[in-house]
């Protein structure tokens, strides 16, 4: 069962480095080791932390994080997050669900529509604009992220790209907010003693070589690799969407 989930966590974790939905394997494998959903959320989250920190330090130390812009809105991203984990606690989240597929098919069909988007940034540096479309940007998904969260990392990058930056930078930017609403979430987690920390350690171990291996790979090969991986997971989270809309 460990085995197992040292390579489940490696492979979602080089995946979500990149693009975000590692979740889509991480989660169910540590369902299929019989966690409660519960706690096998709260101990995804815990070791999702550890990927996405080190994601995010190996696309900083790459200069593919635009510092200047994001040390502003990790903050507002985090107290985001905050928010989404105390509304979720009063409002049940369902309703979200059939939003979340219509939005997905929308930055699935609007990537694949832009040939060269992404492949050269086009980002002005940071004026009032982008500050205030920054802030907004966070702090909504950020509170998604806490609340709901399924596709927070496909968001953010295409958030990120309609700010002007290319697909390696949107993807670091995407992992520093990204890193921001899991530490709120694993707070929240941890204070509710829903994490399985003899499951969580190994596999966020494992999740900071995979996270390593993925923005390496991402960074080396620009968007000539991420582009279509953003794609697949953009699908692949739309399936897992409908099939829970429909059952």
């Amino acid at each position: 069962m460990l085995i197992f989930l040292l390579a489940a966590g490696f492979f979602a974790a080089f995946v979500d480095s990149v693009v975000g939905g590692g979740g889509l394997i991480s989660l169910p494998a540590l369902l299929l080791t019989g966690l409660p959903p519960g706690i096998a959320l709260g101990t995804n989250k815990m070791a999702s932390v550890m990927g996405s920190l080190t994601s995010t330090l190996s696309f900083m130390s790459s200069g593919k994080v635009e510092y200047k812009l994001i040390k502003y809105l990790f903050f507002i991203d985090f107290f985001g997050s905050i928010l989404g984990v105390y509304a979720v606690q009063k409002i049940p989240p369902h309703f979200l669900k059939p939003l979340v597929v219509i939005l997905l098919i929308l930055v699935t069909l609007y990537t694949l529509r832009r040939k060269d988007w992404g492949d050269v940034s086009t980002y002005k540096g940071l004026n009032k604009r982008t500050a205030w479309l920054g802030g907004v940007i966070a702090l909504s998904l950020g509170f998604y992220d806490g609340f709901f969260g399924p596709g927070t990392g496909s968001f953010l990058i295409f958030a990120f790209l309609l700010l002007g930056f290319d697909f390696v930078v949107a993807a670091g930017n995407a992992k520093a907010l990204n890193f921001a609403s899991n530490i709120a979430a694993v707070f929240a987690f941890a204070a509710f003693g829903s994490i399985q920390y003899s499951y969580g350690i190994p596999m966020g171990i494992a999740m900071i070589a995979g996270a390593f291996t993925g923005s390496r790979v991402a960074i080396k090969n620009g968007a000539v690799f991420v582009k279509p991986l953003f794609i697949l997971i953009s699908v692949l989270l739309i399936g897992k969407q409908l099939w829970d809309v429909s059952h």
